[in-house]
């Protein structure tokens, strides 16, 4: 019969099993008590936490999915590994402390319902962390977002200029420069000249003509020297 203490265990597993994003179980035969405390210090600074478990009672709170488990994974004394976050790096931080502390072996995990062993473990934390996803997620989507703000920038700044430019000419009491289609309508301005000359009035044209006549000495009306001698 279940006593008090085993039914407070594993609800806590269960709770910390629903908490957790990945398990990683190992076996910590052979380690000192500052190792221990070592190992639960580096995995509490990446979201994990680290458990000294029976087998019977971590199997009753995995419940139907302890089915995925092999025997190597849960046999010998087990110390689990929940990591609540960081699921690669608390893989990592276990691998690391593998190889210089000789006692601890890591037996297996399970991430997202899925169970490595302890080569897949291995290549597990050698995955993109979950900020490197994200960072890499930004970095693809942020490249051409800069791109149309760029050309959007260029479409709003041309307008700027020019009115920058008409705006400091007025200042400087300079004539403002023609628009740059000027000289297409330029052309179309000749034949209104054409037409002033066209239809001058007659009356205009015969008040010329007398002028330049009276000016001519063969009908001035005035005697030359040589009648006045005869």
């Amino acid at each position: 019969m279940p006593t008090a203490d085993k039914i407070r265990v594993v609800e806590e597993t269960t709770e910390r099993l629903a908490r957790a994003g990945g398990v990683f179980l190992t076996e910590y035969r052979g380690l000192t008590v500052p190792e221990l405390q070592s190992l639960r210090s580096n995995l509490r600074a990446k979201g994990g936490e680290l458990k000294v478990l029976k087998n019977t009672l971590f199997l009753r709170a995995l419940g139907d999915k302890a089915e995925i488990l092999n025997e190597e994974a849960t046999s010998g004394p087990t110390a689990v590994a929940f990591a609540y976050e960081n699921e690669s790096e608390c893989a990592k931080v276990l691998l690391d402390f593998a190889k210089t502390n000789k006692a601890l072996v890591v037996k297996g995990g399970m991430v997202d319902g899925k169970y490595f062993d302890a080569a897949g473990v291995e290549k597990f934390s050698k995955l993109p962390t979950r900020d490197q996803l994200i960072s890499m997620v930004i970095g693809a989507i942020s490249a051409p977002i800069s791109n149309l703000v760029g050309t959007i920038e260029a479409l709003y700044a041309q307008p700027i200029r020019t009115i920058g430019a008409v705006a400091d000419k007025v200042a400087e009491g300079s004539p403002i420069p023609a628009p740059a289609n000027a000289a297409a309508a330029e052309p179309e301005a000749a034949p209104a000249e054409e037409t002033t000359t066209e239809d001058a009035s007659p009356a205009e044209s015969a008040s010329d003509a007398p002028a330049e006549e009276a000016t001519t000495p063969e009908e001035s009306s005035e005697p030359t020297a040589e009648e006045t001698t005869e």
